[in-house]
């Protein structure tokens, strides 16, 4: 029963809270359960058709990156010296790489699954758009860490890249030859807007659900998709 959104007086909303109309907080909570409600967030059951081996390459792609996460987190502590001296820093610096190599492996097969698979379908244009995204973000954030090995292959390829750079104009303020911004670029500046675009992506995979396979769409997938924003995630 509502009391009339008065001032000083609290109404019941549809999720049976009172709730003060000039709340702010309340507002933002009750838009994000609409959005993303829990059993959407983090389901316990998934159609039959997420058993294909194809569903299974974005979940090792967010387990590669956790593992590239961890061991860069784990260089960047110790530093360039130590990955270079130290036996302990060699094993981890080769684990860093080969994560690398596995996130991009994983990745690839992951993108080019949901592209053949038409992905976007069922209003799901910002999930494949902010995937894409995703992707070039990690290429740079690749290219970036081959910048900062401080080894001959770091030195060969920053100066191979820096005349391309200057080319179209941006090699006065993304200087290749500079270590230390170019580490600043791979270790916060560019895992930063990735790890956002990650989250993002997520997010909407929740909200709208994995893609079906091209002709075989439950039913109830149908109606999601089709629901308007305002009522499209409520059950």
């Amino acid at each position: 029963m509502s009391t009339g959104p008065g001032k000083g007086q609290t109404r019941t909303d549809e999720f049976g809270d009172g709730v003060d109309p000039r709340n702010w907080t309340a507002r933002l909570r009750r838009r994000a359960v609409r959005a993303l409600p829990p059993d959407r967030l983090m389901p316990d059951r998934q159609p039959a058709y997420v058993s294909s081996w194809i569903y299974v390459f974005g979940v090792l792609t967010l387990t590669a990156l956790i593992w590239v996460i961890f061991s860069g987190t784990w260089l960047a502590l110790e530093g360039p010296v130590w990955w270079h001296t130290s036996p302990v820093g060699h094993f981890v610096n080769s684990l860093h790489l080969w994560g690398v190599e596995l996130f991009f492996f994983f990745m690839v097969i992951h993108l080019w699954g949901k592209f053949f698979m038409a992905a976007w379908r069922g209003r799901r244009a910002a999930t494949w758009v902010t995937g894409s995204i995703a992707f070039l973000g990690s290429i740079a954030t690749a290219f970036t860490g081959y910048l900062v090995q401080t080894n001959f292959d770091a030195q060969w390829i920053s100066t191979q890249a820096k005349d391309g750079l200057n080319s179209v104009g941006i090699g006065a303020w993304f200087n290749v030859l500079d270590t230390g911004q170019m580490l600043l670029w791979h270790v916060l500046l560019l895992p930063l807007v990735l790890g956002v675009l990650i989250v993002w992506h997520i997010l909407l995979v929740r909200r709208r659900g994995v893609v079906p396979p091209i002709g075989a769409e439950p039913e109830e997938q149908e109606q999601l998709a089709a629901a308007p924003e305002t009522e499209g995630t409520r059950r």
